[in-house]
């Protein structure tokens, strides 16, 4: 399978050539095609490649921005007409263009992010505009939560999730995220899912910091639909994991101090790159059937020497009373561009409402 940073090839860059021809005056295809497949790009990674876009755009589009601003909608336009609606990340130039270009031309910006945020996402882009412009940017992402359009929605609170990832955070909201919650308010039953996902999401990074004002929400919202109970639920992530003993009440997932995991296997050795396969029964002595959360932690072993926790969802439904169910899981080590994995002890726990039952150690070599 290609890297998606591959997908920036020939095809795609004549395809955007094409519509620069339409919408750039005195534009040069071959000379952009070659500034583009420079000497270094084949050891630039995907958000590299995006940024030199960026910035071989910029040397054929006007220098003032605001000359260059009509030049990005009729782009947009083009896209839009092309594919459509929808987050093509392929596009994320256009919102990349207007971060590095626009950030001290606020009036012109904000119309052109709206835009340009219809057919890819901006999410990175918007949030240096909030912490340059605070007031007046979240009092237009207050505004674009009521849009009629789901992307400028969701732009609305991906865009100033405390802790979005692969972007800059936004600290005064992880030390104050009461901006934020009026948006959340406003988009907590959206009929978009990629909405509502996005809500449930900037729930999960303000838990992280501020788990008592996620569980107030968790009260005040419960019951109102499916979509926000979904929404809750997700959102609460984070502490279930953590075992919050509130979030797990909310849940139905109370304490089981008669559940019990036997037989819990794993390899005993595996090597980086390869998956570790485990497997354990499960069972309660309960008088009913109860509902349980199940989750697995594993102990990694990091560059300093120490062990760092993750946790991962498994299952949580409902179990029978005296009844044994068999769970069997793999888990990769593979070195990915967001773990890498370190050779050593590593320690597997098998956790039931947030309390762990059993565990078991194995090497990584």
């Amino acid at each position: 399978m290609a890297a998606l940073k591959d997908l920036y090839d020939k095809q795609f860059i004549a395809s955007l050539s094409a519509i620069l021809n339409k919408s750039v005056s005195q534009f040069d295809e071959a000379t952009f095609t070659k500034s583009i497949f420079d000497k270094n790009w084949k050891q630039l990674e995907l958000k590299q490649r995006m940024r030199h876009i960026t910035l071989m755009l910029h040397q054929v589009l006007p220098a003032d921005f605001k000359k260059a601003a009509p030049v990005l909608q009729k782009i947009t336009t083009t896209v839009h007409k092309q594919h459509g609606e929808g987050m093509m990340f392929l596009y994320m130039f256009l919102p990349d263009y207007v971060e590095q270009f626009g950030i001290d031309y606020l009036d012109v910006s904000i119309p052109l992010i709206e835009q340009i945020t219809q057919v890819t996402s901006a999410e990175f882009a918007v949030r240096p505009f909030i912490i340059k412009y605070p007031q007046p940017m979240m009092k237009q992402m207050l505004k674009w939560s009521k849009h009629s359009n789901e992307f400028v929605r969701r732009l609305s609170t991906e865009g100033c999730r405390p802790r979005l990832p692969w972007a800059i955070a936004l600290p005064a909201f992880k030390n104050d995220p009461t901006p934020v919650l009026s948006i959340l308010e406003n988009l907590k039953n959206d009929p978009s899912e990629t909405v509502r996902r996005s809500v449930a999401n900037n729930l999960n990074d303000i838990a992280k910091d501020h788990p008592d004002i996620v569980l107030q929400l968790i009260k005040k919202w419960k019951g109102i639909s499916e979509n926000t109970d979904w929404v809750i639920k997700h959102g609460s992530r984070t502490l279930l994991k953590k075992g919050n003993a509130e979030a797990m009440q909310h849940f139905g997932n109370h304490k089981i101090p008669t559940a019990a995991v036997t037989d819990l296997k794993c390899n005993k050795k595996i090597t980086i790159g390869e998956s570790l396969t485990f497997e354990f029964k499960l069972h309660h002595q309960e008088k009913k059937t109860v509902q349980m959360r199940l989750d697995y932690a594993i102990y990694y072993m990091k560059s300093n020497g120490k062990q760092s926790k993750k946790v991962f969802r498994m299952n949580d439904g409902l179990f029978e009373k005296n009844k044994h169910y068999p769970f069997i899981k793999k888990q990769h080590f593979k070195d990915l561009t967001t773990r890498k994995h370190y050779p050593g002890a590593h320690k597997l726990a098998i956790i039931i409402n947030g309390t762990e039952h059993a565990h078991v150690t194995f090497q990584l070599i």
